[in-house]
C-alpha cells in the first residue's frame, strides 16, 4: 500500500523554512561543525575568564570593561553587516560564534552575581 504525498500547506512550508533556518549554520562537513562549536566554547571560555580577572584585579573597573566589550561586540556586528552580503564565509561564522560565546558567559556571570 503506497502512501499519498502530503499536501504542502502554509504551516508545513513555515515549519520547513524554520527548520532550515535553525540548522543552516550547522551544515557542512565535520570540520566546519567542529570549528564552529570550538569557537563558541572558546568565546565562552574567554568571556568567563575576562569577567573573573576583572572582578579580582580591578575592583572598580568592571563597568569600563563591560562598556569596552559592548563596543567591540557592536563594532563586530556592524562591520559584518557592512562587509558580508548573503551567506558569510567560515571566518565570519567563527568570529560570530566567539562573540556569542563571550556575550553568553558575561550575561551568565551577571545573573550569578545578581547585577
Amino acid at each position: 500500500m503506497t502512501r499519498l504525498p502530503l499536501q504542502q500547506t502554509r504551516y508545513q512550508r513555515l515549519q520547513q523554512a524554520l527548520i532550515a533556518t535553525l540548522f543552516a549554520g550547522w551544515g557542512g562537513s565535520w570540520r566546519v561543525r567542529s570549528l564552529q562549536l570550538l569557537a563558541l566554547l572558546g568565546g565562552y571560555y574567554l568571556g568567563s575568564n575576562l569577567t573573573v580577572v576583572v572582578l579580582h584585579r580591578i575592583p572598580g573597573g568592571r563597568p569600563s570593561v563591560v562598556l569596552l566589550m559592548v563596543l567591540v561586540v557592536e563594532l563586530l556586528v556592524r562591520l559584518r553587516s557592512r562587509l558580508v552580503r548573503g551567506r558569510p564565509p567560515l571566518g565570519w561564522v567563527l568570529v560570530d560564534n566567539l562573540r556569542l560565546g563571550a556575550v553568553y558567559s558575561v550575561v551568565l556571570e551577571a545573573f550569578k552575581l545578581g547585577t
